[in-house]
């Protein structure tokens, strides 16, 4: 299993925050604000593999190309980043010892925190 940090996503994510597209959740929350699958499949349906691909931070690469199941560490609602949803993957990607996403993750996390002080 090797998952690697999907840079394209980052930049996105990064973009996000910038533009001010941020949820300030609560930690706990991503149960209930993430995507379900129906909607994960609507929106692949839409926009497309490669869209659905800039809203997660991993790419299992021993995965086939073209499936949800090669992409990780969601961090949004399609439309907004949510705290809650890096908080989350921050801890699963240390959990996992795939240390560049996690600190990919706090990074974001920090951002998104310094965003919402100015705010």
């Amino acid at each position: 299993m090797t998952v690697r940090l999907n840079e394209n996503a980052l930049s996105h994510a990064r973009g996000l925050v910038r533009s001010g597209d941020i949820v300030h959740d609560e930690r706990d929350d991503w149960s209930e604000h993430a995507p379900t699958a129906d909607e994960e499949n609507a929106f692949i349906e839409r926009n497309g593999m490669d869209e659905f691909a800039r809203w997660h931070l991993g790419e299992e690469t021993s995965e086939t190309e073209g499936t949800k199941g090669r992409y990780r560490f969601p961090y949004g609602d399609f439309r907004r980043i949510h705290r809650c949803a890096v908080i989350s993957a921050e801890s699963r990607a240390g959990q996992y010892h795939h240390a560049k996403i996690e600190k990919a993750f706090k990074d974001l996390l920090e951002a998104i925190d310094e965003k919402g002080e100015r705010d």
